[in-house]
């Protein structure tokens, strides 16, 4: 089935038992994301909240409750786009199949956009302040919309479909210095696609106009958050996976989508910013208050029979991880046609996406030499790290591949094989001073941080310890060692109650001799509770690659400098603790988690996922 709007797409499901409606009242301020939560992570089904609080639309999450049910809804059209991945990848197989892509032209076909005068979209028109104000953690800045399409049209080219922009950006609806029902904040972060046209606008000295939907067709969702080249449009991409054309409202606004279940058309003024912020995030911490772009909002539309889509981000896994596993699967097969050599690459999900990358390369330079030591590795690493949202890597882990025996998304053994062919002394490859992502704290500066290459190549060069050796002594600011996967150590250290400092982490290295047993484990992460995270992979995954800054918080045991290449001939040691620059972690409010433990025991169809 193709789905025109949310509430076909609310139907379908409720057919296939796959949604659970909710009608008695729920309060939009902090009660459904809880909810939302709670039912994400018990595996459940989508979730109509019929009778929310002061709110006279209905609102639905957990569209995108899995893979599976993500299959499901683009059952349709998946396969279609699917094929033409193929194609892109390898142009001659459609004379070598010609049943197989006999369909293809049509789905390109669908791909194009069209233009029209009128859609279901504009039917009925409302306030900013009628839609539902769903706020997801108590320090948020107000309300937010958090399944948001966003489009604009590059100024320099206001005609050009395929130059335009499609992005799910952060959009506050209230709060902060924004006036009531004319103004909301725009949040774009760094290597996006509307950054080009935002300074197009600033160039030209005039207004950007931008369109903000939310809903229609889950493809249009999914194709706002897909990482696609400039040059081309999320749109295309929309009208595969939705099955049809899309369409897009003409007029002195910029371009409407024409099947969204609402609409808010507007214009950025290029030099003015507003606070925006704070907001729960996909890291798992508050991202802070920051000027951001600021929208005048000229019109709000809804189609007759509205649903508002909405989810809820915080540490991962959340529903946003169901996205990345349809990209992972959509784009996956044209990674090796898009970077040569490289082989697959995977962003790890509960490390928040950006700061941990993995990636399978191959050593393709001289191979009959079989060199011990990464070459060819290295020219894919900047590759990877030149390419668009790829380029957003904090650590990037790559490796070769020879037998083709790695599962890349088994980020724990994948990790594992590196650490026993690495060699610290040769294979840490650092970029300072550079652009993080700006949902990270963990840098020296807004957007600004570090990046760290982790290559490894050759034969296994050590065994892996699963205990800690006997009798290994610590120093006395170091506490509780425990054994997380083998070969990694986490250890709690005393915590940074002001700016740490480099000679800080460097005075706990120096307590170590090259022979101290606790070399045996090549990676140590320096911890605040390594109770919590040895407790699972993933904890101690979450930890050491979103509270860490490669450049300052990594050090080594016997570390020496040689021709401007830092290593160490000890263990590689992370100092992944809270530090007083990090953003605050996200904690649940007490009495709302209190009200949805009462929801749970009333015995409603909802209660066994809560």
């Amino acid at each position: 089935m193709t789905h025109r709007s949310t509430r076909e797409t609310v139907e379908d499901l409720r057919k296939a038992g796959r949604l659970i409606e909710i009608t008695q009242e729920v309060d939009p301020y902090l009660e459904a994301a809880e909810i939302q939560r709670r039912v994400y992570a018990n595996q459940g089904p989508a979730i109509l909240f019929s009778n929310l609080k002061g709110c006279q639309f209905p609102a639905v999450s957990n569209l995108f409750a899995s893979l599976e049910q993500a299959r499901y809804l683009f059952r349709d059209t998946l396969e279609s786009v699917r094929r033409l991945i193929e194609l892109k990848t390898d142009p001659s197989a459609a004379p070598k199949n010609p049943l197989r892509y006999a369909k293809t032209p049509w789905t390109a076909w669908r791909m194009l956009p069209s233009y029209c005068r009128r859609g279901s979209v504009m039917e009925r028109e409302c306030k900013l302040s009628d839609l539902p104000a769903i706020q997801c953690w108590p320090d948020d800045g107000g309300a937010f919309v958090t399944l948001p399409q966003v489009l604009s049209m590059n100024p320099n080219q206001p005609h050009q479909l395929m130059q335009s922009n499609l992005g799910m950006y952060r959009i506050q609806m209230n709060g902060n210095d924004y006036q009531h029902d004319r103004e909301i904040g725009l949040h774009y972060q760094i290597h996006r696609g509307m950054g080009v046209h935002h300074q197009a606008a600033m160039s030209r000295g005039e207004k950007l106009r931008v369109a903000i939907t939310v809903g229609g067709a889950p493809a249009m969702t999914l194709a706002a958050v897909m990482p696609l080249p400039e040059g081309l449009s999320e749109l295309t991409f929309g009208g595969a996976l939705a099955g049809r054309k899309i369409r897009l409202i003409k007029g002195s606004h910029a371009p409407t989508y024409a099947d969204a279940d609402f609409a808010i058309i507007g214009t950025i003024d290029p030099k003015a910013t507003k606070p925006e912020g704070p907001f729960g995030d996909h890291l798992g911490y508050y991202s802070l208050q920051h000027p951001f772009p600021v929208m005048q909002v000229e019109k709000v539309w809804h189609r007759r029979g509205a649903i508002w889509p909405f989810t809820v981000v915080g540490r991962p896994p959340q529903e946003d991880t169901t996205f990345g596993q349809l990209i992972h699967e959509i784009t996956d097969p044209i990674i090796p046609s898009v970077i040569p050599g490289v082989k697959a690459v995977h962003a790890v999900d509960v490390a928040g996406v950006h700061p941990l990358l993995l990636a399978i390369g191959s050593e393709r330079y001289m191979s009959y030499l079989k060199p011990n030591e990464p070459q060819e590795l290295l020219t894919q690493a900047n590759a990877i790290l030149g390419n668009g949202q790829l380029s957003l890597a904090k650590y990037l882990w790559i490796c070769d591949d020879p037998d083709q025996r790695l599962k890349i998304s088994d980020y724990q053994l994948f990790i594992q094989n590196i650490l026993t062919r690495i060699d610290w002394r040769r294979d840490l490859h650092f970029h300072t001073r550079t652009t993080i992502d700006t949902l990270d704290y963990s840098g020296s500066g807004f957007n600004r941080g570090s990046k760290v290459v982790i290559a490894a190549t050759g034969n296994p060069i050590r065994t892996l310890p699963n205990t800690i050796p006997s009798g290994m002594s610590l120093p006395p600011q170091l506490k509780n060692p425990l054994v997380v996967s083998p070969g990694i150590l986490a250890v709690e250290s005393n915590s940074i109650a002001t700016q740490v400092s480099s000679h800080e982490l460097q005075s706990i290295v120096n307590e170590f001799a090259e022979d101290h047993p606790i070399n045996q484990f090549p990676l140590i992460t320096l911890v605040d509770d390594s109770d919590f995270c040895a407790r699972s992979f993933a904890n101690w995954t979450w930890v050491t690659f979103t509270r860490s800054n490669p450049a300052t918080d990594i050090n080594g045991i016997a570390a020496s400098t040689v021709h401007k290449h830092w290593g160490c001939n000890g263990s590689l040691i992370i100092d992944a603790r809270i530090k007083p620059h990090h953003a605050p972690p996200l904690v649940e409010d007490p009495s709302v988690v209190s009200r949805v433990d009462a929801l749970a025991a009333k015995g409603e169809p909802i209660s066994r996922y809560l």
